[in-house]
C-alpha cells in the first residue's frame, strides 16, 4: 500500500512502524511536510492549538483516517466539516490513563491536605502546622466513568476511600458497582466529599457544573476538574469560591490558559495546574504503541480502535 502518513513524531523515533506508506513528520510547524491532498493517515499534533491542528483539513481529499494523540476529540471537531464522508475520527484511549489518574490524585491529595499552604510557608520560612483533611474515609463522585475515570478510581482504593460513585452518560454496571446516568447527578451530588470531573466535551456536558450543580454540592466539598475547561462554569465556581462554602482543584480552565490576572489564579481553595494531566514521561512511549498498532492494522486493513465517528454518517 502507498500512502502518506502525517507523524508528529519523527517517524525514525518509533519503533515498529509498518512498511509500505510514506511516512511524513509534520507538529504544526508553518509549512507542510508534502501536498496534505496524499495524505491517508494524518495524526493531529499533540498540545497544539486547535487553530494548528485543523489547518491541513481543507486540503486533505484523500484523507481516509484522523488520529488525535489526546482523549479528547473537541479541539479537531470544527474541521470535520470539510472532510469527505467516510473518514475514521480516533481518539487516544489507552495513552493518558496513567497519568491523568496521577495527576488526579495529586490534585486531590495536594487540596486536602494543604500541600499550597506548606509550599508558601517554606518560601517564608514558616513552620505551618495544623488539622487537615484526609482522603481516607471520603466518598468521591467521578463524573465522566470512561478509561480515565475507571483509572482514577483504580487509584483511589488504597486511600480506603468511602464508596466511590460513578456517573456516566448512560447506566451500566461494572466489576466495581454501578454507574449511574447524569440525570441522577442531583441526587448524588450532595453525598460527595470530592467531585471528579473527567467528561469529554460534548455539548452534553459544558457548562455541565454550573451555579445549579455547585449549589447541590456539599458545604466543604472539593471539585476537581481534569476533563475541559468549559465543563465548568467559570463565574458560578468563583462565587462558591469566594464565599468560602467549596475549594477547587483546576487542571483545565476556562478561559484556557488562564491570562494574567484572571480571579481564578487568586481564589481561595483553589489548586491550578496549567493542563499538566497528560504530557508526562509516560505519554511517549503508549503514543508510539499505539501508532504502531493503528498503522499496522490499517495497512493491513484490519478494523482501527477508539474510533468516535466517521464522517457523513
Amino acid at each position: 500500500m502507498t500512502a502518506d502518513v502525517w507523524l508528529p513524531i519523527p517517524p525514525d523515533e518509533i519503533e515498529g512502524l509498518p512498511e509500505g506508506p510514506a511516512y511524513r513528520h509534520w507538529d504544526g510547524e508553518e509549512t507542510f511536510p508534502a501536498d496534505p491532498a496524499d495524505c491517508a493517515f494524518y495524526v493531529v499534533p499533540y498540545m497544539k492549538p486547535s487553530t494548528v491542528g485543523v489547518r491541513p483539513l481543507p486540503e486533505m481529499r484523500s484523507v481516509q483516517v484522523v488520529q488525535t494523540l489526546s482523549a479528547g476529540i473537541d479541539h479537531v471537531v470544527p474541521g470535520l466539516g470539510h472532510l469527505p464522508a467516510g473518514v475514521r475520527l480516533c481518539n487516544a484511549r489507552g495513552v493518558h490513563e496513567a497519568s491523568t489518574a496521577e495527576l488526579t490524585l495529586a490534585l486531590i491529595l495536594a487540596s486536602l491536605r494543604g500541600i499550597p499552604d506548606f509550599v508558601r510557608a517554606q518560601d517564608r520560612g514558616e513552620w505551618l502546622g495544623g488539622f487537615r483533611p484526609a482522603l481516607a474515609d471520603r466518598t468521591v463522585l467521578i463524573v465522566g466513568y470512561g478509561s480515565i475515570g475507571a483509572a482514577i478510581e483504580d487509584r483511589l482504593v488504597p486511600f480506603e476511600v468511602a464508596p466511590v460513585v460513578r456517573v456516566a452518560r448512560s447506566a451500566r454496571a461494572t466489576e466495581r458497582g454501578p454507574v449511574h446516568p447524569l440525570t441522577e447527578l442531583p441526587r448524588l451530588l450532595p453525598r460527595a466529599d470530592v467531585v471528579i470531573l473527567s467528561t469529554p466535551l460534548t455539548e452534553a456536558t459544558r457548562g455541565l457544573a454550573d451555579a445549579e450543580f455547585l449549589a447541590r454540592m456539599k458545604d466543604g466539598a472539593l471539585l476537581v476538574n481534569v476533563a475541559r475547561g468549559p465543563v465548568v462554569d467559570t463565574k458560578a465556581l468563583l462565587a462558591e469560591l469566594e464565599s468560602g462554602r467549596l475549594t477547587a482543584a483546576l487542571d483545565v480552565t476556562d478561559p484556557e490558559p488562564l491570562p494574567p490576572g484572571h480571579p481564578l489564579w487568586h481564589a481561595p481553595g483553589i489548586v491550578v495546574s496549567p493542563h499538566a494531566g497528560g504530557p508526562t514521561s509516560a505519554f511517549l512511549p503508549r503514543a508510539e504503541r499505539l501508532l504502531v498498532d493503528q498503522l499496522t492494522r490499517f495497512v493491513n486493513r484490519e478494523p482501527l480502535r477508539n474510533v468516535i465517528l466517521t464522517t457523513g454518517s
